[in-house]
């Protein structure tokens, strides 16, 4: 580009810089930079801005992730989510623990005030009924031993079969019987007394103690080589009726061959005596005071 001077202008020299074009020039360029400058920052502080928005925009995903460290480190108090599994999980229902029943009952009968306690394992029967493995025992081998007539059987208890396996144990019992027939006098003596001492004589009863209650005692033994019998009585005098306690063992052979024992007849009795032990008469109320007859008891039976 030339630039054309006229004469009467003044030539500036080499030295001397041209004021107005230079000033116009720097205006002009100051104005386009300005502008362009501007515009610039302008679009950065657009940009930044939007960086700044998508930068702090809400991330579910990573909150849901994020681990109670962090958010007790951050001061956070924002619970935390639950997902949909755990809310639909349900608890599982506790098992009922179940109630062991004791190993031992209580038999009670109204008519007689009488009550005592047996295993559970053993079989109880009510009244004359006598379970058939007793019954060549009960019936023929112990009969009731009182006095006087009129007596009714109450109760009966009877221990598994097979207690005693490889013994020739074969039965054992606890039985009650109940007269009101007979006076206190003779509650005291027996019909049939104990026979087996060495001369052949009667042996006279015995007192004993049982638990809390004063009872007159005896015992009989019969044997022949099929069967063996044992039993052992008690007497007692309570509510205006003389009570009967018959403990019972059956025994079948000689226990000689085959690998079979005697059984241990001390064991067996002290548990039919536990049972003796336990046994408790409440006195019984009556109409007009008047003893219930042997009917009323028969009728009460279970």
């Amino acid at each position: 580009m030339t630039t054309t001077w006229k004469s009467g202008d003044k030539k500036p020299s080499n030295h001397e810089p041209n004021n107005t074009v230079s000033g116009t020039m720097l205006l002009s360029w100051s104005r386009q930079q300005k502008l362009a400058m501007i515009a610039g920052f302008a679009i950065l502080g657009l940009l930044l801005a939007v960086s700044a928005c998508s930068k702090q925009g809400p991330k579910p995903a990573l909150v849901g992730v994020s681990s109670p460290a962090s958010s007790s480190a951050l001061g956070a108090t924002a619970p935390v989510p639950v997902t949909t599994a755990t809310a639909a999980a349900s608890p599982a229902p506790a098992k009922k623990t179940p109630k062991k029943r004791p190993s031992n009952v209580t038999y009670r009968d109204a008519n007689s005030g009488l009550s005592f306690l047996y295993p559970r394992k053993f079989a109880l029967t009510s009244g004359d009924t006598a379970p058939p493995q007793l019954a060549t025992v009960s019936r023929n081998e112990a009969p009731m031993n009182f006095v006087q007539p009129g007596g009714v059987t109450v109760a009966t208890v009877a221990l598994p079969g097979g207690s005693y396996p490889g013994t020739d144990f074969a039965s054992a019992f606890f039985n009650v019987n109940v007269n009101r027939s007979v006076s206190e006098q003779e509650c005291a003596h027996f019909a049939f007394v104990d026979t087996r001492n060495a001369d052949g004589e009667p042996v006279d009863a015995e007192k004993v103690k049982i638990g809390s209650t004063d009872m007159e005692m005896t015992s009989d033994f019969s044997a022949n080589a099929i069967k063996q019998a044992e039993t052992q009585y008690f007497h007692s005098y309570e509510n205006g009726a003389c009570y009967e306690y018959v403990l019972g063992l059956g025994t079948e052979g000689f226990a000689t061959e085959g690998g079979i024992e005697h059984v241990n007849r001390d064991e067996v009795f002290a548990k039919l005596e536990k049972i003796l032990a336990s046994v408790k008469i409440k006195p019984v109320e009556t109409e007009h005071g008047a003893e219930p007859s042997i009917a009323t008891i028969a009728a009460g039976k279970e």
